[in-house]
Formats: structure tokens, sequence, C-alpha cells
């Protein structure tokens, strides 16, 4: 499943280039979003009718639109895709792209790309076998990019040997390898709650606390990117969540966070509940707003439906629950007991008292409590960092204990 990947072919002007529409409908077949670049002498080989058709969206070639003047840039393209393909790759713009040469709208989409390049060399025999085109091979490996091997076979001068393009359902597979890594995660579904919950006083007021939402949503994407399907059960929070792996059920209160995570708990594998949800509600909610001047003197609260612990009764051998502490006193021990108490195979615990952790920081430090009795330790990081460490202790520490 290629959903919501962006894939940039660039096409160069090889006789191979017929093949390229053949693997457009494949990528396209599989969700994929792919925007193609041509060469000049791209367009003597395959036509951008054809492409554009296939890709549903316009073929580019040039710096400007000649009709209106729009300007394409290269650096939003190369910050836009998830993997470029070179292919068919000419000796020609290999040759320029082993020298760094950048005068043409592919050259410089390359050269300001942050993501993974792949280039399938196509040309004749002699050319492929050529000290310099090995050379240029070598230099752009020594970048980083990867080759995808010509095979032998018949060419177009008649010759028969190496440098015939690899089959469009070959690339096909590798690019889909590359975008789609072979991950212990990616056949598990994951539920994760995240940002907090708002319980309403009357219309305008509520109780509520800082929690942004951005560690679980830190969380659900890192799980995203390494395959897995997630459920996220998100409260009030200004961050948008977009990922085709990412499913995002918006909630405002705790009981609607309960009633979501129980319907959807039972066919996950894990469940990592990283909402800061409120312990308590009021017991009646105003129909109108509470005037400072009326004869209201108290609010009466109520216990809110614990979520964590209702799912720790419920989980199975099979299922892993993951839930998390943040303290202000005795952190170690009131973490370790609410692992025993909720039935966790693991706890986050961090503390309001270190500085750059906790509600409203793109940072955060914590420790890792394992039911084993382990405890790790990590210095203060990106929330995104957090995210994979905790991906990471899971994976090494539970998952591979179990032999999931």
């Amino acid at each position: 499943m290629l959903k919501g990947k962006k894939i940039i072919i660039g096409i160069t002007g090889s006789i191979a280039a017929y093949k390229i529409p053949f693997l457009i409908r494949l990528l396209k077949k599989e969700g994929a979003e792919v925007q193609v670049l041509l060469t000049p002498m791209a367009k003597d080989f395959v036509t951008p009718l054809t492409l554009s058709t296939l890709c549903e969206r316009p073929v580019l070639s040039s710096f400007f639109q000649k009709d209106d003047g729009n300007w394409f840039s290269h650096v939003d393209l190369g910050l836009w895709a998830d993997l470029i393909l070179l292919a068919p790759l000419s000796a020609n713009t290999l040759a320029k792209m082993a020298g760094g040469i950048a005068d043409n709208l592919l050259l410089t989409t390359i050269l300001s790309a942050r993501c993974p390049v792949y280039f399938a060399p196509a040309m004749d025999l002699d050319m492929y076998k050529h000290p310099a085109t090995n050379k240029n091979i070598s230099k752009l490996q020594s970048f980083g990019y990867h080759l995808i091997e010509p095979t032998k076979g018949e060419l177009a001068s008649g010759l028969h040997g190496f440098g015939r393009l690899e089959e469009p359902e070959e690339i096909f597979e590798i690019v889909k390898k590359e975008l789609i890594p072979n991950s212990i995660f990616s056949s598990k579904k994951v539920l994760i709650t995240a940002g907090p919950t708002y319980e309403a006083i009357d219309p305008v007021r509520f109780i509520g606390n800082h929690s942004s939402g951005r560690m679980g949503i830190e969380i659900a994407l890192a799980f995203a990117q390494k395959g897995a399907q997630v459920e996220l059960v998100l409260g009030p929070s200004a961050i948008e969540v977009e990922h085709p792996l990412i499913k995002v059920s918006k909630v405002t209160t705790a009981s609607e966070m309960y009633a979501h995570c129980i319907s959807i708990f039972p066919n996950c594998n894990m469940a990592i509940m990283t909402a800061a949800v409120a312990d308590f509600s009021p017991l009646k909610t105003a129909a109108e707003k509470i005037k400072k001047d009326s004869s209201l003197k108290e609010i009466k609260l109520r216990p809110t439906k614990d979520i964590l612990a209702k799912l720790g009764k419920i989980k199975t051998a099979n299922q892993l629950l993951i839930g998390f502490a943040l303290e202000t006193e005795n952190e170690l021990a009131n973490a370790s007991k609410k692992l025993d108490a909720k039935n966790l195979d693991l706890i986050v615990l961090n503390s309001l008292k270190e500085k750059g952790a906790g509600f409203g920081h793109k940072t955060n430090k914590v420790s890792l409590l394992l039911k084993s009795g382990q405890k790790i330790d990590f210095p203060l990081k990106s929330k995104k960092e957090v995210a994979q460490d905790i991906l990471t202790t899971i994976e090494q520490n539970l998952l591979t204990n179990q032999g999931n």
C-alpha cells in the first residue's frame, strides 16, 4: 500500500522511456502520488500527454510555464517527494548528476532532494561498459543514491548485452520495498490516545489541562511510518494529523474517549495511552453560563471512568498495554504502582519538575519502566525522538520477547 506516498519519476532521453507508463500505472494502482519530470530530450521518446493522463497531474520539464509564466520551484519539488526515481537514466544525465550540473528542472530538483534517490541506467552496451560511465555510477553511489542495475538482453542497437532498463514490475517492487520498510509493526493495529479531555462546567467553562497532544501524535506518526494501522483517539488539540495509515477519532470528554477505546481495543495488538484524561467531571453541567454574581458556592465533581484500568482488565495475553504517568512527586513509586495496578506492560514516566518536559513543550524527558522491573532512562529529547525510543523499546523488550 503506497497511499499518500509521493514519488517523482525523472525520465531522460532514452528509448527505454516507453516502459515508464507501465510503471506509473502500477504505482497509481497502489495509491501513490506520482509527479513526472522530463528532460528536454525525453519528450522525443514519450509524450507528456500520455504521462500526465496516467499520473493525473501536469508533467513538468522546464522552470517556467510559457502560457502564464508560472515558475516551478525545484526546492518545493525536492521537499515534496518521499522518493525520486531516475528511469531511464541516460549516460548524459548520469554524467551531469555526477558532476553536480544543474541545467534543467530535473537536475536542480535532485540537488534539492532530501529523500532517497534511485537511478536506473539504460543505454547501449558499450556506453554502459565505458570507464567514464562506471566512474559516474560509483560517484552517485558514494552520494548515497541507489543503483537499479540494468539487465542483459537485446538492445535498441541490435546488440545483446547489459544496458537494458530493468522491467517496470521489478522497479515497482524496489520502490515499494523502500517506501514500506519491512517492520515488525507493519502487520500491527495500534490504538493511541492523545491530548486532553474537556469536562464542561457550563457552555463556556470546562475542567481541562495543558496537554497539546503532541507526544501521542508523534507516537502515532512513528507507528504509521513503520507501516502500522493506527487508531488515534484525539482529545481537543490544535495539531492537525494527516497520514494515510492513521484514522483519527476526535473526542472532547473522558466518557467519549472511554467509549471509543473500549470499542477499538479488542481488535488491536497494542494500545499506547498518552492522553491526559481528566480525573473528574462536574456532576451537573449548567445549561447557561454561570454568572459571577450567582449564588453558586461550589461545583460538585464525580470521578471519570478509568480508561487505562478498564483496558488492563480486558486485555488478552496477546495484547500489549502501555501507559503514561506524569508526576509531580514520588515519581518512580507512583509510576511503579500504576504499572502494577493497571496491568500494564510498560509505563512512560515524565515529571513536571524536569525543565523542558511534560505539557506545552516540543521536548520531553522520560524513563521507561517495564513489567520485568527494568528501568530505562533517556535524556531530554524532542518528542519525535522520544516516540522513536518508545517504539524501539517496545520492539526490543516486548514484541521480541513475546515472539510476535
